[in-house]
């Protein structure tokens, strides 16, 4: 697991854009969608795809495995980063490839025989497409995607045919939560042709998400071209970037006592807790990345609290436990769950060591 991974750099727009996301579905041409698979076809259309990256141009980038064959800490790590789907581990047949960098993934023989994705930080949708248009161009050299020129791709699920693909941003947005405006914006993205959802747990109230992270995405690949969808979206998430500045430039001038509260409460629990949630830690760094972009908190960047998102998570911090040694308290020792939530509070603690209240 490596600590440059995609989600520690940079990216336009981090104040509210988290991270862009893009997928392609692809089917290989002679061969039934994985729900009607027979005999050997899982394993021959698995073959051919990794075969495929075997001998693209860049084959020691990619690395290719069974899912089958992951533990079940490898699972969740990349079920946490966004790479497979909870229940892939029980779909016979499936793997996956990813790249080294960690910014681009293949699934295989998921939904769908193929499934690439790309991932950056912020709002970067022309690199992000790039990424997997490019790897997609170079497979057809070796293999043959299922298409006609009246559908486009072929896909498993209607929605999915066309482009094949699908872009997804990861939001922050606080002051639109907190000025009770996202039942609006849930409606008004949903007659737009859009889904929004949370990212990583709902919140306590009808319409909120857990830390004020919501994942908005488009819904179907077959309303125009990758172009005309790449900038149908595009405009969506700048107009949902635009609100959520101006609502926290609003709540700064009309609410800003409130705001300290509900800020400074969290860092206090960060900064004195013994042992935190993953729910508690999520609605922590949120809260104090409210705090750094209403400027009463200084001394971390956007960048490493979307990376502290990752490294908190079970998964990642079970990893971190197995690979170097630590000294619980004793009364701890034998309890994971306390183990992982105490550890998560060092993590936390230790990335806030230059946070201050600004003056």
């Amino acid at each position: 697991m490596s600590d440059d991974a995609w989600y520690s750099y940079d990216g336009p727009e981090s104040d509210v854009v988290l991270s862009t996301r893009i997928r392609l579905a692809r089917n290989l041409a002679n061969f039934p969608f994985p729900s009607c698979f027979k005999d050997d076809d899982a394993i021959r259309v698995q073959t051919l795809i990794f075969d495929s990256f075997a001998h693209s141009s860049s084959p020691d980038s990619y690395q290719g495995i069974e899912v089958s064959k992951l533990d079940e800490l490898g699972t969740q790590i990349l079920v946490e980063r966004g790479v497979l789907d909870q229940n892939t581990k029980n779909i016979s047949g499936s793997g996956v490839i990813v790249r080294t960098d960690g910014k681009f993934s293949c699934t295989v023989n998921e939904v769908d025989h193929v499934r690439f994705a790309s991932f950056a930080p912020g709002l970067e949708i022309e690199d992000t497409y790039r990424t997997v248009a490019q790897i997609d161009n170079e497979l057809q050299n070796s293999v043959q995607f299922a298409a006609d020129y009246e559908h486009g791709f072929l896909t498993s699920a209607i929605k999915d045919s066309g482009s094949g693909m699908k872009i997804s941003f990861r939001l922050h947005l606080p002051s639109l939560s907190m000025s009770a405006k996202m039942q609006n914006i849930f409606m008004n993205l949903d007659q737009s042709g859009f889904s929004m959802s949370d990212c990583f747990g709902s919140g306590q109230e009808k319409f909120s998400s857990l830390g004020f992270y919501y994942q908005v995405s488009t819904r179907t690949a077959a309303s125009g071209n990758e172009a005309s969808q790449m900038a149908s979206i595009l405009s969506i998430i700048r107009q949902l970037i635009d609100f959520e500045r101006s609502e926290r430039e609003l709540l700064s001038k009309k609410r800003i006592s409130e705001i300290r509260d509900y800020v400074f409460k969290n860092f206090a629990k960060a900064k004195f807790a013994t042992f935190l949630t993953l729910r508690e830690a999520i609605e922590i760094i949120s809260a104090v990345k409210f705090g750094i972009g209403i400027k009463i908190l200084e001394g971390i960047t956007d960048k490493e609290l979307c990376a502290l998102l990752y490294r908190i998570q079970n998964g990642h911090l079970q990893f971190v436990m197995k690979s170097k040694h630590f000294n619980f308290p004793a009364d701890i020792a034998e309890n994971k769950t306390l183990k992982e939530n105490h550890l998560r509070t060092l993590v936390i603690q230790e990335s806030f060591g230059n946070l201050k209240i600004a003056l």
